[in-house]
Formats: structure tokens, sequence, C-alpha cells
């Protein structure tokens, strides 16, 4: 006798086992309050760039909003609740867009890529949420008279360079605070693109939509932060050193660096499950 789907409950592959446990429902089916988990460290990079290197980037219903400035940000997490107190890093490559669809608008950076370090992040991101995931290392900075080196590799290929330099610390009463809803009433918050392929049809989609990440609703606390300058590098790569990733990472080496527009270290407490993403059309 085949087994039958618990209304309500989320499931991923392999679905024979039962609904899976991840972030956004636990082994009592029951949700993660993200309260005092996760305990965050990023460290981010900002550049201006070339907006006609960054339109080739754009899916279907997005458009360039404001400045072409791209922000590299490497987050190392740990404390994690709904991996019962393990940890695990994330590197994104953002820059701000506007989508407009047949009935949704909303404003937001557009997360191209987001290298993660472990393999259950990446799959529950990719398919419940969107998240364009794939995989990294991403080691602890190496930290040396007051400059941190933050690297990414593959297979040990080092495709990143990030340095964080004259950092000086930010008072708590300047610490960024919740995100506020704008004038015009317009979503804000990260944006994505899904797109899963159809089986035997590899040329056409079974899913392809934009996905938007509200800004607001998340617990996160800032308990430290540092402002200074900051340099990105991406290694250029041959398709022997990077089978399946030359491409990004030989689009974002190409990009114009006009000029450095900053780098932060933020060090935070809490977050969000992220169960409030949704589907815009």
């Amino acid at each position: 006798m085949a087994y039958t789907f618990q209304p309500g409950m989320m499931y991923m592959m392999p679905t024979h086992f039962g609904p899976m446990a991840g972030p956004r429902q636990g082994a009592d089916g029951k949700g993660f309050a993200c309260i005092d988990s996760p305990r965050s460290t990023s460290y981010s990079v900002s550049f201006l760039t070339n907006a006609e290197q960054l339109e080739p980037l754009l899916p279907p219903g997005f458009s360039l909003h404001g400045e072409p400035v791209v922000t590299v940000n490497q987050t190392h997490m740990k404390e994690i609740e709904w991996l019962a107190g393990r940890g695990y890093n994330i590197m994104g490559v953002t820059f701000p867009v506007v989508y407009t669809g047949t009935r949704d608008r909303a404003v937001g950076p557009l997360l191209t890529v987001l290298w993660e370090n472990m393999t259950d992040p990446i799959l529950t991101g990719r398919e419940q949420l969107g998240f364009a995931k794939i995989y990294c290392e991403m080691p602890d900075p190496v930290v040396c008279r007051g400059e941190f080196h933050v690297t990414g590799s593959w297979e040990g290929y080092r495709f990143l360079d990030m340095k964080l330099t004259n950092l000086q610390a930010v008072a708590p009463e300047n610490y960024p605070g919740p995100a506020a809803p704008r004038p015009d009433g317009v979503p804000t918050g990260q944006l994505h693109y899904k797109y899963i392929p159809r089986t035997g049809e590899w040329d056409k989609a079974d899913v392809a939509y934009a996905t938007l990440t509200p800004a607001e609703g998340s617990n996160a606390r800032v308990t430290g932060m540092w402002r200074g300058e900051g340099t990105v590098q991406f290694r250029q790569a041959r398709w022997e050193d990077m089978p399946t990733q030359f491409m990004i990472v030989n689009t974002f080496h190409a990009l114009e660096i006009r000029e450095y527009r900053g780098a932060t270290i933020t060090q935070s407490v809490g977050g969000k499950d992220l169960s409030d993403q949704r589907m815009l059309v």
C-alpha cells in the first residue's frame, strides 16, 4: 500500500520517510522562534560598478533600481536551533532592483547567487524558498593587525579574496533599526528568481517565478558593528578550476569597480525562519 502525504506538513525528497525536518519544520512538526538563534557575524564590502554589466543578469520582470552598487556579504552563523546547535556559512552577491509583475511590485537587493558550505540549507533554500544556492568552502577569516581577510574556495580553488581594513566601531545608537515600510506601500526585501527545469524537457521550466524575502518580521538584534574600507577580488577561473561555477565567478571578475563604497562587520543574534517567503507574479 502506497504512503499518503499528511496535510499541513512540509515534504522534500526523499518523501518516503515522512515529513522533512528543516529550518521551517522541526522534528515535532513545529517551527522555530529564531529569537536567540543564530549568532551571526557578517563581513560586507560594496562597490559601484557599470550598470550595463548588471543588466544581462536581470531575470524577467526585473530592472535596476538606483545606483548599480554591488555588495558581497559573507556571514558565519553558529548555534543554529534547527541544526541542533551546529552552524554554517553563507556568501551572497546582490545589487538593487525593482520587480514589476502582472500583479506584484517589490523593491530590494536581488540575490544573484548564495554560496553555502552545508548541503541541508542549500537544498531547503533552493526548493522551498527559491534562493539561488550553491556550494563553496568558507573558512573563518584570517585576522592580522586589524585587517580581516575573507575567502571563498571550491575544491581547493580560491576564487574570492575580500579584505576589510581601517574599521571603526559604530555607536549602538547608530545601529540599523527594524525595516520601515516605504511611503508608497511597495513591499521591500530581498528578491530572488526561482527556477526548476522540467525533467526530460531540459530547455523548459517546471517552475520559474520571482520570490520575495520580506524585510520585516526578523528577530535579529545587532550586538556589534564596525565600518571601514574594503576590497573584493574574484579570481578568473578556467573550466578545469570550477567546472560548474566558472561562468559565475568570471562574470563577477569582469565587473568594473568604479569605486569602493565601504565595508562593514556586523554581529547579531536572532533572525527568522523565512516562512514568510512569498511568490511574486
